[in-house]
C-alpha cells in the first residue's frame, strides 16, 4: 500500500487562500482580475497561486491575508510556509529581543528559517510590520505634530 502524496507548499497555500478568497467575495466572472488589482498580484500569479502549482511572492503574503480575512500567521502556518515553531519563537524572539540591535537576517538565521521563500516572507513581513508601526506613530500623532514630536 502506497500513500498518497503530499500536497506540496503551493498546493496547501491555494488550500488556504482560495477557500477564504471565495468567503470574501472573490468569486464568479472578474474574481480572479479582482484579487489581482486588490493584492497588486499580476494575473497569471494570481492564476498560478489559484491552481496551486506556485507560491506568490512573500512581499505579498500580508496583503493576501488583509483582503482574505486571514491571520497573517495562520496563512503561513496552515498555508506551509513557516511551522508552528518557527512562528512561536518569532513571538518569543519578539518578545526577548525588544531594544536590540538584532537584524532580522540574524533573526531569521537564529529562528532556523533556512528555506529561501520562507525567508523572503520573513524579512517582507517584518518590513511590513515596521511600515505599519510608522503609520501607527503617525496617526498616534496631536493634530500639527509629527510622529517624532509625539
Amino acid at each position: 500500500m502506497t500513500d498518497a502524496p503530499r500536497p506540496t507548499r503551493a498546493q496547501r497555500f491555494a488550500a488556504i487562500v482560495v477557500p477564504a478568497a471565495e468567503r470574501a467575495g472573490y468569486t464568479g466572472h472578474g474574481a480572479k482580475a479582482r484579487f489581482s488589482r486588490d493584492t497588486g498580484m499580476t494575473d497569471s500569479s494570481v492564476t498560478r497561486l489559484w491552481q496551486g502549482t506556485a507560491l506568490p511572492d512573500a512581499r505579498f503574503y500580508s496583503r493576501i491575508a488583509e483582503v482574505t480575512g486571514l491571520n497573517l500567521g495562520t496563512l503561513l502556518v496552515e498555508g506551509g510556509v513557516l511551522s508552528p515553531q518557527s512562528l512561536q519563537s518569532l513571538s518569543e524572539t519578539e518578545r526577548s529581543q525588544v531594544g536590540s540591535s538584532l537584524t532580522p537576517e540574524e533573526a531569521a538565521e537564529r529562528l532556523g528559517i533556512k528555506d529561501q521563500v520562507g525567508r523572503q516572507m520573513f524579512l517582507a513581513t517584518i518590513e511590513r510590520l515596521k511600515r505599519l508601526e510608522g503609520d501607527n506613530a503617525t496617526d498616534h500623532a496631536a493634530p500639527g505634530e509629527t510622529a517624532a514630536q509625539a
